[in-house]
């Protein structure tokens, strides 16, 4: 995990206005306002990598409650459509979304039902998609 964080960190993009990484209080904000715990996986992945701008997946945020990647609007919206309760947005593509269960197995919900492929974990994910995904 330490390694994929300090690889995102060292590809991180550089723009005008920089993303926060959010507090441990925004954190508990987050899980009040969704009524659900955040995995350790993805608390993990907000609190240390979130600021990380890289390629053209945009992962939620949980900083910034007006930016377009705010965890609680996007998995409200993802709800609002169709997606499970069970499962929190992690990252938007149209109305698909990748999203993670609090096993932090992330899958992609898509077009109205989980599709196939699983990722073991929130880390996993990145490598295979989030990085691969800008090569």
């Amino acid at each position: 995990m330490n390694e994929i964080i300090e690889q995102l960190q060292s590809l991180s993009e550089t723009v005008p206005v920089p993303l926060e990484l959010p507090t441990f209080e925004q954190l508990v904000e987050v899980e009040e306002q969704i009524l659900i715990p955040l995995p350790m996986d993805l608390k993990e992945y907000l609190l240390e990598a979130s600021d990380v701008i890289y390629g053209y997946l945009e992962p939620v945020t949980a900083s910034d409650p007006h930016s377009h990647t705010y965890l609680p609007e996007v998995t409200s919206y993802a709800w609002s459509i169709g997606m499970s309760r069970e499962y929190i947005a992690i990252c938007q593509q149209g109305d698909s979304f990748f999203c993670i269960d609090q096993q932090s197995q992330v899958m992609l919900w898509s077009e109205g039902e989980v599709q196939e492929e699983i990722w073991e974990s929130l880390w996993q994910w990145v490598e295979e998609v989030w990085l691969q995904t800008n090569n």
